[in-house]
């Protein structure tokens, strides 16, 4: 019973938020019932709306404990309180349908399965055994199947399986804990499994449950599977089956690129890597991204195939984070398959992932020799994340995609509805309006009409789920990428129809400064591979001064020769010998990077660089890395983008902690400018001297931290400015970023870096946005 009119207060509440498809309008009914509350609770576009009447003892209680105690995937940005004239109904409070009306709420990411579905799933008992798509108010699908918001089931792709009796029922019961779970679902009412062989392989259809064992038995036998995840498919084979492995490999045409794995349990993943305590924080988070983790010892059991990650200390490893994952590895009782499985993106080379059932028959084809799908919709791709953890515990997003991506990114500046486009490269899409910005799934290298079309599906549905109508567009200056061509078409609606395009390197420093809340001035040290410069040259070894409205190129790497473009950044012993070049020293034939080349590759390169053919400047540090990567007999061909930088990363690690010394660049004061030349005739001296290859890798990354010191102190006496942000993606090297941080901050300066914004490209489109909010980009 209600307390009488007269005694009763009656209140309207707005939550912002994380408040839809996370179970808290069912949350809030139980709340409400048990203070014995009327009123009702909607999700509205602008968050969840509550009115609620009562004792006021019963509604302050309940305003306290919906601030303090929200469910497990809630985040509650703020509450608009606003007092209402008491009604006198006595009603029991209500959840009603959802309101359409102007605003934005917030919709969570993808979430593993929570340890009450997995109790369903493995319980025999339970109606939900064994069920490829158990889920609940607190885990499994949601960004990657809306369609719209506001959250409800008729915009999701769970539109098409009608709930059976039981389902309804469980969905209406406010003391169910599927009550208002939109992607509800069980063995009667849908989604359904199939297993589908590729022709002539011999393998017979199923469906349902004969088809997981059918799965489970092709990856026994060495057998690579196509299998349906939440945002796309995977190629998967068993990680200890070399054959299977390099099978995968060729298939691909991956090159020597390491691939993840994911691993039945915990105890499969500390049998091949160590897990420190922040680690398996991350790894059994409800985001389960991928985690990089440094590998046990090759006679650890299960033995890692040599193909899954060659040259590589560390090996990408995530636990399944689906139903269908849990039985791809199998329950008790069932016969014994492969306990770790590459999980790789199911794409070909340089193609975005694949979501879609007929295109995945097509574009899988000789890839898989099977594909496990299933008929629920994926509405947006979102490849699985990829982080590692610093020895501090913090995390650093190298890939922001599933399990993160919608989540908001707060911002220290106020934006106009903007759309910004990243680069070409590890492409990601964001977009903002007021203080608040969205950074899109990973989607890829926009080389092909595949990627593009992803981009801009993408875009589309992160304008629904936002409500983000975009009235400025920014992109990169560089005059040939396909991303800055497609953000001049969308603006050509636009009143001003140009996009802001935005220096690359400038963008990166504004990336890591939003992701701070940082609006002064910076330091931005910004190391990466390639990046556009004013001057027409390739940058990518640079320290700005800068904010949202401006920076100057106060110092840089010493530019050198890139032979041949590309032709010079797939094979790094070109670029050692360009380098040597430029300091004036000699190719003599003991160097690893000269007999790594043929006398006719060695001529043609002598005469490239005398006659300065096809040979554009570049003060690249990441092209630095991969010269002496070859230069000490590390890498000489690339099999995949920044192969040789992360395989002179992985030869420092062993001799990392010994006390190696530091390799001395030659910075100038006037212009600053980071000589290299000094250092490649250390390295040249030490290979002579039979110095281990180890050791001359870690002197060169403490060389470059070093180097980046004592730059940074020239900023400082030049500007006072005292605040350093490192950035680009030289920066995923954990080796370098943890010196570069320590010498900084022990010399007093405050160190920004990357957490959840990945530090390479995948970040770029955060600057663009805020540089171009902001209004006053450098021209």
């Amino acid at each position: 019973m209600t307390a009488p009119a007269a005694e009763a207060v009656r209140r309207r509440l707005v939550v912002r938020g994380t408040v839809q498809g996370v179970g808290f309008r069912p949350y809030v009914h139980r709340l409400a019932a048990g203070l014995t509350l009327t009123g009702f609770v909607s999700n509205t576009a602008s968050g969840v709306l509550i009115e609620v009447e009562g004792a006021p003892d019963g509604v302050t209680r309940f305003c306290d404990r919906l601030a303090a105690e929200p469910p497990p995937l809630a985040v509650v940005a703020g509450i608009d309180v606003e007092d209402l004239p008491v009604t006198g109904a006595d009603d029991a409070f209500a959840i009603r349908s959802t309101e359409r009306s102007p605003g934005r709420t917030q919709l969570p990411p993808d979430t593993a399965t929570c340890a009450d579905c997995l109790r369903d799933l493995t319980d025999p008992a339970d109606r939900r055994y064994r069920h490829p798509f158990v889920t609940c108010t607190h885990c499994g699908p949601r960004f990657t199947i809306a369609t719209g918001m506001p959250y409800d089931r008729a915009v999701t792709t769970m539109t098409g399986f009608p709930m059976c009796p039981a389902c309804a029922r469980e969905y209406g019961d406010p003391a169910d804990r599927r009550f208002h779970a939109q992607p509800l679902a069980c063995p009667d009412c849908g989604p359904r499994l199939r297993l589908l062989p590729a022709f002539g392989s011999g393998i017979h259809p199923a469906r349902d449950a004969d088809a997981l064992t059918a799965a489970r038995a092709l990856l026994a036998d060495g057998r690579i599977v196509a299998v349906k995840g939440l945002g796309g498919y995977h190629l998967a084979c068993d990680a200890t089956d070399a054959r299977a492995v390099d099978a995968l490999r060729g298939r691909k045409e991956r090159g020597g690129k390491p691939f993840a794995v994911m691993c039945a349990g915990l105890a499969d993943a500390e049998r091949i890597a160590e897990v420190s305590a922040a680690e398996l924080t991350v790894l059994t988070g409800p985001g389960r991204p991928i985690v990089l983790l440094r590998r046990r010892a090759t006679h650890a059991a299960p033995h890692l195939a040599p193909g899954v990650c060659p040259g590589s200390p560390h090996v990408g490893v995530m636990l399944p984070y689906t139903p269908v994952h849990t039985l791809l590895f199998g329950l008790p009782g069932d016969p014994p398959g492969p306990r770790v499985l590459v999980m790789t993106s199911g794409n070909r080379s340089g193609e975005p992932i694949v979501t879609d059932d007929d295109e995945a028959l097509t574009r899988l084809a000789g890839l898989a020799d099977a594909w496990l799908t299933h008929d629920r919709v994926i509405a947006s791709p979102c490849d699985d994340s990829l982080l590692r953890v610093r020895a501090d515990g913090t995390g650093q997003v190298l890939r922001r995609s599933r399990g993160y991506v919608p989540r908001p990114l707060r911002l220290p500046v106020e934006l106009r509805p903007a759309l910004a486009v990243g680069g070409d490269l590890k492409n990601a899409l964001c977009v903002g309006e007021g203080d608040q910005a969205w950074l899109g799934p990973h989607i890829g290298d926009m080389g092909d009409l595949a990627t593009l079309e992803a981009a801009r599906g993408a875009e589309l549905h992160m304008r629904r789920l936002t409500g983000v109508k975009p009235v400025l567009f920014a992109a990169d200056r560089h005059p040939a990428y396909h991303s800055a061509r497609w953000a001049r078409q969308r603006a050509l609606h636009l009143p001003r129809p140009t996009p802001v395009f935005v220096q690359h390197h400038h963008a990166h420093t504004a990336s890591v400064m939003a992701e701070h809340g940082v609006t002064a001035p910076v330091i931005g040290v910004a190391f990466d591979g390639t990046g556009y410069g004013d001057d027409a040259t390739v940058w990518g070894g640079e320290v700005l001064l800068a904010d949202y409205g401006g920076y100057r190129r106060f110092a840089h790497l010493t530019p050198a020769p890139l032979p041949g473009g590309d032709a010079g950044v797939v094979n790094p012993c070109r670029l050692a010998l360009a380098r040597l070049w430029a300091a004036g020293l000699p190719w003599d034939p003991d160097l690893p990077c000269v007999t790594a080349c043929a006398p006719d590759e060695l001529s043609l390169l002598r005469r490239q660089l005398t006659r300065d053919v096809a040979c554009v400047p570049t003060s690249s540090m990441g092209r630095l890395f991969d010269a002496v990567s070859s230069l000490v007999g590390v890498c000489h061909r690339a099999g995949y983008e920044a192969q040789a930088a992360l395989e002179l990363e992985a030869a420092a690690w062993p001799a990392w902690h010994a006390d190696t010394g530091a390799y001395a660049f030659g910075v100038t004061a006037a212009p600053v400018r980071a000589d290299p030349a000094p250092v490649l005739g250390a390295v040249v001296a030490d290979l002579r001297r039979g110095t281990p290859a180890g050791v001359i890798a870690a002197r060169f990354h403490r060389g470059v931290a070093r180097a980046v010191l004592e730059i940074c102190r020239h900023a400082r006496r030049a500007t006072e400015l005292a605040v350093v942000a490192l950035t680009g993606g030289v920066f995923a090297n954990a080796l370098l970023e943890q010196e570069c941080a320590a010498l900084l901050s022990g010399d007093g300066f405050t160190v920004l870096c990357h957490g959840e914004v990945p530090p390479g490209d995948g970040g770029l489109a955060l600057g663009q946005l805020v540089i171009a909010a902001h209004g006053r980009q450098k021209e």
